[in-house]
């Protein structure tokens, strides 16, 4: 669910402005999991720009309190969203804390990094979104360290079902600041694409993981 339109469509044109999103769909790219993608988002290149990334930290803020009232404690998942995730804390004036995808094989053997005590209330920052699956392990993560996942807020999500059905299943809230849908309505409008390529975005979205080129 995306905060509201305008800030969607906003969000969804910085991020194309700065090349965060990259849109390809005549030359793909091809992502870890061998699926052809027409779209290459990396939202860690949001910190590199200060107006944008004042934006989105103070956005996401202000989407949490209203959505979920202001936790004990914000939580980054590692790697994508540590940066924002500690702005984001820094401007709520609240405790920061990151969870790895899996703990450490040395020392304290730690998944999570920072001061955490059971029975806080978390909210989980993300800065993208696609199956949700790497996100909700960082759920599992901090709901066995016994606090209270409150929800996730993310900068941007693929809109997939899968990811739909997995924060479902998991009784996860997840907000985020744009989306898929408003990517390609801005792209569009902007001329960044054209009809024909806005034809080919939007059937890779519906079948991602069996999408050809036309």
């Amino acid at each position: 669910m995306i905060i509201d339109k305008d800030t969607a469509q906003q969000t969804a044109g910085l991020l194309l402005q700065i090349n965060a999103i990259k849109l390809q769909p005549k030359d793909p790219f091809t992502w870890a999991s061998g699926w052809k993608s027409p779209i290459y988002c990396d939202n860690r290149i949001v910190l590199s720009f200060p107006p944008i990334r004042n934006f989105v930290r103070s956005s996401m803020s202000k989407a949490i309190e209203k959505k979920f009232g202001k936790p004990d404690v914000i939580a980054g998942v590692a790697t994508g969203a540590i940066g924002i995730g500690a702005l984001v804390a820094e401007y709520l004036g609240l405790p920061f804390i990151y969870v790895r995808p899996e703990p450490k094989s040395h020392g304290r053997q730690n998944q999570i990094e920072g001061f955490l005590e059971p029975g806080q209330n978390v909210v989980v920052v993300e800065d993208l979104i696609s199956t949700g699956k790497s996100s909700l392990n960082a759920v599992k993560a901090l709901k066995d360290a016994g606090v209270n996942v409150k929800g996730m807020i993310a900068i941007f999500s693929y809109g997939f079902d899968v990811a739909k059905t997995n924060f479902e299943s998991e009784h996860i809230d997840l907000i985020t600041l744009s989306n898929y849908e408003n990517l390609l309505e801005k792209a569009l409008e902007t001329q960044y694409i054209n009809t024909e390529e806005h034809t080919l975005l939007t059937s890779w979205n519906a079948n991602p993981a069996k999408w050809q080129m036309a």
